[in-house]
C-alpha cells in the first residue's frame, strides 16, 4: 500500500472511493460534507436517506453519483471532549471501517479527508498520528486485502504539514 498526502480538494479526486467526513445524519452539512453533497448532486442526498443515518466509528458506502469517485464512504468522526472520551479510539475506527468498506467493494485507491478536524475540533497533530497508524495497520493485513493507493487530499497548509510530520514520524 502507497500512502499519499496532497493539498487539494477532495471533490476532484479521480478514485475509487473518497471518504466523507460526515455527521450521523448522513444528510450533508458544512465543511467536508456540504462540498461532497453539493459536488455529488441529489442523488448521493436521496440515497443517504435509506441508510438511517451512521454511529461515531463506522463507516457506510454509497454511489458517487456527479463525483469523479465510483464511491463516497461516509464516516462519522468524534467531536473533540479533551481526549478523555475514548476519542482516540472512535477516529481510529472511523479509518478502520472506511479501508474494510474500501477492501469489500474493489477499491483500488482511496482518498481520505482530516476526519473530525474541522469543526468537531480535533487536534490535527493526534488527528493525523491516529489515522496514519490506522491506515497502516489497516494495511498490515496483506496487499491483496487493502486499497493500492491511500491518499489524504487536505485543504489547507496546517493539516498538509500535520499529515507529513505523522507519515516521516513513522
Amino acid at each position: 500500500m502507497r500512502i499519499e498526502i496532497v493539498r487539494g480538494d477532495i471533490t476532484t479526486q479521480e478514485v475509487d472511493a473518497v471518504v466523507n467526513a460526515a455527521n450521523s445524519s448522513l444528510l450533508g452539512g458544512g465543511g467536508v460534507d456540504g462540498a461532497i453533497h453539493r459536488a455529488a448532486g441529489p442523488s448521493l442526498l436521496a440515497e443517504c436517506r435509506t441508510l438511517g443515518g451512521c454511529p461515531t466509528g463506522e463507516a457506510r458506502i454509497t454511489g458517487g453519483y456527479d463525483l469523479p469517485a465510483r464511491h463516497v464512504i461516509h464516516t462519522v468522526g468524534p467531536v473533540w471532549r479533551g481526549g478523555d472520551h475514548d476519542e482516540a479510539s472512535l477516529l481510529a475506527s472511523c479509518y478502520t471501517s472506511s479501508m474494510a468498506l474500501a477492501r469489500e467493494h474493489g477499491c483500488e485507491v482511496v482518498a481520505f479527508p482530516a476526519i473530525s478536524c474541522g469543526v468537531y475540533g480535533y487536534p490535527l497533530a493526534a488527528a493525523a498520528e491516529a489515522s496514519v497508524g490506522a491506515v497502516r495497520l489497516s494495511g498490515e493485513k496483506g496487499p491483496i486485502e487493502c486499497p493500492a493507493i491511500v491518499r489524504w487530499v487536505l485543504f489547507d497548509r496546517a493539516c498538509f504539514e500535520a499529515w507529513q510530520t505523522a507519515l516521516t514520524a513513522r
